[in-house]
């Protein structure tokens, strides 16, 4: 099942199309909004049957592969000439649109399409008067393959196309009332803030390039994992911090955290997608899936163990205060 694993992303993409093109037709050919047994059966069956090829992947990964790295490499989507390094020396840049799947990323994927389908679930409940009901699965299917390409890519550029994809999902649902100011004040908020977490990903990525002279995982940590831990603040420290200030971002750390409070303004589901399978566990996830880099630069590491340390604390003197119940879960 393994060389199907390029469908587990694919599948709520194609949800969130048919869901969009069809609900667009319907208005426009005046039929009023498209029937929501058709978009519940769509938004549903796309993500269920993603979610099953998700436990026969990670069962082949552990029970047939024994646990070890399998990766898949679709097509060459971007390519460039030959780019300096540092140090010397010429870099082509091949990018593919490619999988991994490992330990890691097979936890993951159960996570965010578990996760997901029993959101989906609860979604055709609590959504089903709203009249926005066609657009909101397209939004939340859509989230989803964002999140299942970041968590399969197997390079820095293809995780940061899901990363991004991610961030614009969460600006689409957190603003999903648009009509109500605050709704689209919290959204816009969300994409401005995580702008700011995004330019020192960006950032980062472009450091390893220059010093390794490629951004696929495989050849990036083998080559980190030849280097000496660092003693002081090194290039690896400055890298890793770039990204790290992108994993901020993602999982309102401090000093990135204003968003996610006001992201309690989209619908509950949402709110739940976001705290649950997506958002926040992105940052998580980019720093684990890079822990050959920042094994080896222990400045970086006391950071991001500070950083946890005043946000969790910081945050939970803040939910104490809290009267509303979704803002304590947000700073809970």
């Amino acid at each position: 099942m393994l060389q199907y694993l390029w469908l587990i992303p694919l599948l709520p993409l194609a949800g969130s199309a048919a869901i969009g093109v069809l609900g667009l037709m319907g208005l426009a050919l005046g039929r009023g909004r498209l029937n929501k047994r058709v978009v519940t059966l769509l938004a549903l069956s796309s993500v269920g049957a993603a979610f099953l090829l998700s436990l026969a992947c990670v069962y082949q990964l552990f029970w047939v592969g024994h646990g070890e790295i399998y990766t898949q490499d679709l097509f060459t989507w971007l390519s460039s000439g030959d780019l300096p390094k540092a140090g010397g020396g010429l870099a082509r840049l091949e990018i593919p649109w490619g999988n991994q799947l490992d330990p890691l990323s097979a936890v993951m994927i159960l996570v965010v399409t578990g996760v997901g389908f029993l959101i989906h679930v609860y979604s055709t409940g609590y959504m089903w008067d709203d009249s926005g009901y066609y657009r909101f699965f397209a939004y939340l299917n859509l989230f989803m393959f964002a999140m299942l390409t970041l968590v399969l890519a197997n390079n820095f550029v293809l995780l940061f196309v899901g990363w991004e994809g991610v961030g614009l999902c969460s600006y689409l649902l957190i603003g999903f009332y648009f009509d109500k100011k605050s709704a689209g004040d919290a959204g816009k908020k969300a994409f401005v803030v995580n702008r700011i977490g995004d330019a020192g990903f960006i950032l980062g990525m472009m450091l390893l390039f220059v010093h390794f002279g490629s951004l696929r995982f495989e050849e990036v940590f083998k080559a980190a994992s030849a280097l000496p831990v660092e003693a002081g603040f090194g290039f690896l420290s400055l890298a890793t911090l770039c990204l790290f200030v992108g994993a901020t971002g993602k999982s309102a750390q401090v000093p990135l955290y204003v968003w996610l409070p006001d992201a309690m303004e989209g619908p509950t589901p949402v709110s739940a997608l976001i705290h649950a399978a997506t958002m926040v566990t992105a940052g998580v996830y980019m720093v684990a899936r890079c822990n050959a880099l920042f094994s080896r630069a222990p400045a970086t590491m006391t950071l991001v163990a500070a950083i946890g340390a005043l946000t969790a604390v910081f945050a939970a003197t803040i939910g104490f205060a809290q009267t509303d119940i979704k803002r304590v879960l947000a700073y809970s």
